[in-house]
């Protein structure tokens, strides 16, 4: 729909799919209350996760890893997967030499995350420090890789120049060589896990007319497993 005052507009309030063009869509598949929470987010995002995957949403490990760079405080975003969920936090893996996630937590070592699962109508937000997992531990999940991703990981300077798709080409086949008859391939030094360990965690249930529920937990200061629990405006 153009903008008739502004019509220099490429974009402008798009209906997300409503069957009405003259009406945003309406979130109505459910509610959230306090009495419907675990004590712990992460047992919480575990149920709604397993939610999730049972009602069919595409991929819900699927989640936007934000990062900030200091002292210009340039942020940056990025789609990944989240491979590992434990007491301590949310796994995801990558590069941890050139990438442009890699020198934000460099200089700000902290990373927010949020998933966004459309078929439920649910969204969780984390925020926390990051901490990188040993070789050993990330060793456990590259072995799950198929060999061309292995492969991949050790030949990509992620984000770095590339003069050509050749140059990449390039770059594989010497690992190939490196690493041919080996079933047994090791994780790059500068490839592996990282731990964001959430400080806050927020559950977002759409609702009707945008007064969505939504409850943040905070984890409290010295009390290890302790969160307090608040419903946030929407």
């Amino acid at each position: 729909m153009s903008d008739p005052v502004n019509p220099s507009k490429l974009i402008f309030a798009p209906t997300g799919g409503s069957t009405d063009p003259t009406k945003a869509i309406q979130y109505i598949q459910g509610s959230l209350d306090l009495a419907d929470l675990s004590p712990s987010p992460l047992t919480q995002f575990h149920a709604w996760f397993a939610a999730a995957q049972a009602a069919g949403v595409y991929q819900p490990e699927t989640v936007t890893l934000a990062t900030a760079s200091l002292p210009d405080g340039h942020v940056s975003a990025r789609v990944v997967f989240m491979k590992e969920l434990d007491a301590r936090g949310f796994v995801v893996y990558s590069n941890w030499d050139t990438s442009r996630k890699a020198r934000d937590v460099r200089s700000n070592p902290r990373a927010a995350l949020t998933f966004w699962w459309r078929e439920v109508e649910r969204q969780v937000r984390v925020e926390g420090p990051v901490e990188r997992l040993t070789d050993a531990e990330s060793q456990v999940y590259f072995d799950t890789r198929i060999r061309g991703s292995r492969i991949g990981a050790w030949a990509s300077a992620q984000s770095s120049v590339l003069r050509g798709r050749e140059e990449l080409e390039e770059r594989v086949k010497e690992v190939e060589k490196k690493f041919e008859d080996q079933d047994k391939i090791p994780v790059p030094p500068f490839w592996g896990g990282l731990r964001v360990v959430p400080e806050m965690v927020e559950f977002w249930q759409g609702r009707d007319s945008r007064l969505h529920d939504r409850f943040r937990y905070v984890r409290e200061e010295g009390k290890e497993g302790k969160w307090n629990v608040e419903r946030l405006s929407p």
